[in-house]
């Protein structure tokens, strides 16, 4: 039964967050329900479902992929600071073609900002939180939770960055030089 719970959790959830990003379903909702009802009730649906994938992941049965070494216990500890740090900058990002930035901003390529860090902070994080967890739980189901939020976030970012690309074809060459997936390159040279 544990596995049949975390298939049903895992595949609700996946659904419940790529049918709305099919714009015609999601604006349909919009028109229906309202702006704020559709995101109220969207943001409630989808923490019960990520509540419930959660538990689930912890009720399938116990298949370890590898022994965890003392030191795993740590990556998620070390990574959480900048998975913080970069979702709260990824909230209202001056970025309009990634998740949680703002819509109505016009990007400005010469002065890209954290976008030259990264144009997608929230994902970023997301991938980063995923990868630090699996880590630490290596066990199938976790692996295939933590692993899986991974590789959806990064999908997600391949997905904004054709949206850009068709969204603003004459501007995104500057775009996609100005700014990157991850680049600690202006780091080193913050000019």
């Amino acid at each position: 039964m544990g596995w049949i719970e975390f298939a049903a959790a895992g595949a609700l959830f996946a659904a419940t967050h790529f049918l709305p990003s099919h714009r015609p379903v999601r604006d349909g909702l919009i028109r229906t329900l309202g702006r704020r009802r559709y995101f109220a009730l969207y943001g409630m649906v989808s923490t019960v479902l990520l509540v419930w994938l959660v538990i689930a992941a912890g009720r399938a049965p116990h298949v370890p992929v590898f022994d965890a070494a003392p030191w795993t216990r740590w990556a998620p500890m070390l990574a959480m600071p900048p998975v913080f740090a970069l979702f709260a900058l990824g909230i209202g990002f001056p970025y309009p073609h990634t998740l949680a930035g703002r819509r109505n901003a016009r990007f400005d390529p010469a002065a890209p900002g954290l976008a030259r860090l990264t144009r997608h902070p929230a994902l970023l994080a997301l991938a980063l939180w995923g990868v630090a967890h699996a880590i630490a739980n290596p066990d199938l189901a976790h692996l295939i939770l933590f692993l899986g939020f991974a590789a959806v976030s990064v999908g997600a970012m391949q997905l904004f960055d054709r949206r850009a690309a068709a969204a603003e074809p004459d501007r995104w060459p500057a775009i996609a030089e100005a700014t990157a997936w991850l680049s600690l390159r202006p780091l080193a040279d913050p000019s």
